[in-house]
């Protein structure tokens, strides 16, 4: 009888200890060689976010999602309204279609009226302050 006791602590004894010793085998160092192109369309992308920002004026978002149908909604919105400047942001994981350029809130909402006609789910984006 003892002997049926020993046989299994035996075996979960040299289990556990080969688990133990596979799992300090992550200690190594990785060294990873990053292409220069990388960095600088990084910094390209840095730069053309800094460039559009919601923070200093009202604008209209139009669409929210992917990019072909963002690229499409864009040319049908200067088609429809000349007169407003449109832009595409990527946001993760969405590609958003903004237009107008608004320095007053009523004017804002005044062309938001004109662009629901033919964008229901366009919506007013407030300056950040």
């Amino acid at each position: 009888m003892r002997i049926k006791t020993i046989k299994p602590f035996v075996y979960y004894s040299f289990i556990l200890s080969i688990l133990s010793t596979n799992s300090q085998a992550q200690d190594r160092n990785i060294t990873i060689t990053q292409d220069a192109k990388f960095e600088q369309l990084l910094n390209e992308k840095r730069k053309t976010n800094a460039s559009i920002s919601v923070s200093e004026r009202y604008k209209i978002q139009v669409f929210s999602g992917d990019s072909d149908k963002a690229k499409k909604i864009l040319n049908d919105c200067k088609q429809d309204f000349e007169d407003l400047d449109g832009t595409i942001v990527f946001n993760t994981p969405n590609y958003k279609v903004w237009v107008g350029n608004f320095r007053t809130r009523i004017e804002a909402e005044r062309n938001l009226i004109g662009i629901r006609t033919k964008y229901e789910n366009a919506y007013l984006l407030k300056p950040a302050k």
